[in-house]
């Protein structure tokens, strides 16, 4: 039986951007960085190919990405104030962002904002 994957332009097609922006993105976040972008499931004569049911991975690793701009944008005002209540409860600044990350990877159907107003709720009482 033959297993079909997308490539760099399927995948591009079907996030609704295009294959520039696949090949930035693994280009920009290699493995092993900070945000590393999603490994492909097969590599064919050196073109990766992702399994089509990981397209929901590579969204999620997409939403992720900091904001535009130099040093990954300006945090979001949800992120300020958790930021703030993490500063508040004996948090540096570098364990608050750790501990996001962690909540992030345990609970990957959430976006970073949905994680910052779920602790920020369980904080406030």
């Amino acid at each position: 039986m033959t297993r079909h994957y997308l490539g760099v332009l399927g995948l591009a097609e079907t996030m609704g951007v295009s294959r520039h922006a696949v090949h930035k993105w693994r280009a920009r976040h290699p493995a092993g960085s900070d945000h590393p972008f999603p490994e492909p499931d097969v590599v064919v004569d050196g073109a990766p190919g992702w399994a089509p049911e990981r397209v929901d991975d590579v969204v999620q690793w997409r939403e992720g990405l900091p904001g535009r701009g130099v040093g990954g944008g300006r945090p979001s005002a949800v992120r300020l104030r958790y930021l703030e209540a993490a500063s508040g409860r004996g948090f540096t600044g570098e364990e608050a962002v750790r501990a996001l990350a962690a909540f992030r990877n345990s609970f990957p159907e959430m976006t970073e904002t949905e994680v910052c107003e779920w602790l920020l709720r369980e904080w406030s009482d």
